[in-house]
């Protein structure tokens, strides 16, 4: 079986200096600002364009197409693909398999530095990027940087952590023997990546599974295709082989579900709603013909997470906490906060600030750099107003609470605060994934804690308090997967937080952190016997149970 070499088409160079998180573009200067704007520019001469699925390195049109549009100007079409279908499954695990053979053989600081290459090229055109982020997913300058740096993060941290895993020891060296530890590739995942971090989440899922020397089907977000493309093209660029990722979008279930349920899937790398990842556990765990492997499932269902601000906390520190954590890209993240669980005795002057501080959230266009934009599409839009008119009913509402309507036709949805929640209220246990937050009175720390842990959920939690002993009971208590004391629940920092929840959010797979890559792996252990061992270690050999 030939080695495939990558070194052809950059010099192979691994970092020599430890990882650091990717510093955050400063837009308030003018050279930022500049830059900023000449990119929208770039990138809004390109819109249009007809993008093709890519298997085994054949580039092909179907007759079905995915539009995918700006939210904040549904006219404005982002890009055209293609519509990959059931029938087109068995070609692209054709494709993989195929590279597996070769690519799962690579040494791995080749497929680590092609990683490396791939960051330098993000780094290089970060503007660029976060054009393509805020006109196919409206986010705003701010939260485009972000995502754009946890992309490089995640390149830079997963090939510098499959180097560490390659240099796997066993815990001892049994007498007489060599005893080695290798983590090796599983086969051909798919990787079905969400909309809201088109770019990291979709990159950190692909990027985790192929420097692990597995193979890849790609299937972008029906509502971020344009990004996954960008991102493939960039991968052939830096020399990736063809058939090593296989991207194909699809819309609805038929494709992503024969992906799922084909005997030759090896893994499922998932990141969205809890019924999607259900389905998707429920589908792989189900053996079929053919089928040798126990299918792994990498879960990232959702949340519906919660702020506990108490009485001896920081309020103005708390109600920035909250309304960043809450409204940061209109509240369409799985960490965000659409809960603040608040003390009764300041329950009313929190109150009072939150609604004043948001009052001053300016909503638009967020290719203006506009604080909070719209929703991602028409059927998020739709949801989100329905949830509020069911907030109606059970709370009071302090702010927004309605559509804001502009002749571009965006799908703007006001911050909107629901105050006098009951804990159990649909608003405060089903996620919205928009710009809706409920308030909560909590009447001690024991039902604060209570009201915490009462979703279905546990991926993100927050506590807000000057109390040593209530920070160690939530450390103990609060029964979420990334909890973050006096700061907001948003924000997971590659290396310093990994990233993933407990219960519904998902198998808690801590993207970012020092295990995530063993979940694209299996352990193999090898011993060789050398030597003579002595006659104590080889009557304790033949006397071992396993």
């Amino acid at each position: 079986m030939a080695t495939m070499n990558l070194t052809h088409s950059a010099p192979a160079t691994l970092p020599k200096t430890p990882f650091s998180n990717e510093p955050f573009v400063d837009f308030s200067t003018a050279e930022n600002k500049r830059k900023m704007q000449e990119a929208l520019a770039r990138v809004e001469s390109e819109l249009g364009r007809e993008y093709e699925i890519v298997i085994g390195g054949t580039r092909f049109k179907t007759e079905g197409k995915i539009v995918s549009k700006n939210p904040a100007r549904p006219a404005q079409v982002i890009g055209v693909h293609q519509r990959a279908a059931a029938a087109h499954v068995p070609s692209a695990m054709k494709a993989a398999q195929t590279a597996f053979l070769s690519w799962s053989r690579v040494p791995v600081e080749e497929r680590a530095a092609l990683l490396f290459r791939a960051a330098a090229l993000i780094r290089e055109r970060s503007f660029e990027f976060c054009a393509w982020l805020t006109l196919e997913v409206g986010k705003n300058w701010g939260e485009a940087d972000a995502d754009v740096g946890e992309t490089i993060d995640f390149l830079e941290f997963y090939g510098r952590e499959a180097l560490r895993l390659a240099e796997a020891k066993t815990p001892i060296q049994f007498p007489g023997e060599r005893n080695q530890l290798r983590y090796i590739p599983l086969g051909v995942g798919a990787v079905i990546p969400p909309w809201n971090f088109p770019f990291a989440i979709m990159a950190g899922m692909t990027a985790a599974s192929i420097v692990t020397g597995n193979t890849v089907i790609l299937k972008p977000s029906v509502d971020a295709p344009t990004i996954a493309a960008k991102f493939f093209e960039l991968l052939e660029e830096v020399g990736l082989p063809d058939g090593v990722v296989n991207l194909c979008p699809g819309e609805g279930p038929e494709f992503g579900s024969e992906v799922v349920a084909h005997p030759q899937t090896r893994f499922i790398a998932f990141t969205g709603s809890k019924a999607v990842g259900l389905e998707i556990h429920e589908r792989a765990a189900k053996t079929m013909p053919g089928q040798v492997f126990i299918k792994r499932t990498i879960l990232e269902m959702g949340g519906k997470d919660s702020i506990i601000v108490e009485a001896d906390s920081d309020l103005d520190a708390a109600v920035d906490g909250v309304v960043a954590s809450a409204f940061g890209f209109n509240g369409q993240k799985c960490s965000a906060c659409s809960r603040a669980i608040v003390a009764a005795d300041i329950y009313d002057v929190f109150c009072d600030r939150l609604q004043e501080r948001v009052a001053k959230i300016k909503t638009g266009d967020p290719a203006e750099n506009v604080y909070t934009g719209p929703v991602i599409s028409e059927k998020a839009y739709r949801k989100t107003l329905d949830y509020i008119e069911i907030g109606k009913k059970e709370g009071t509402v302090l702010n927004g609470g309605h559509a804001i309507e502009t002749p571009e036709g965006g799908y703007y949805i006001a911050p909107t605060v629901i105050a006098d929640v009951a804990p159990t209220a649909r608003i405060a246990l089903e996620e919205i994934f928009g710009p809706v937050l409920a308030v909560i009175k909590s009447k001690s720390f024991d039902d604060a804690l209570a009201i915490a842990n009462n979703t279905e959920y546990g991926l993100t939690g927050a506590i807000y308090t000057g109390s040593r002993e209530k920070l160690d009971r939530a450390r103990e208590e609060f029964n979420v997967g990334n909890l973050y004391f006096n700061r907001k629940c948003t924000g997971a920092m590659v290396g310093a937080h990994p990233f993933g929840g407990f219960n519904m959010s998902g198998t808690d797979s801590k993207a970012g952190g020092p295990d995530y890559l063993l979940l694209f792996t299996q352990a193999k252990s090898i011993a060789e016997k050398i030597g003579h061992a002595s006659p104590a270690a080889e009557k304790q050999s033949e006397q071992m149970g396993m």
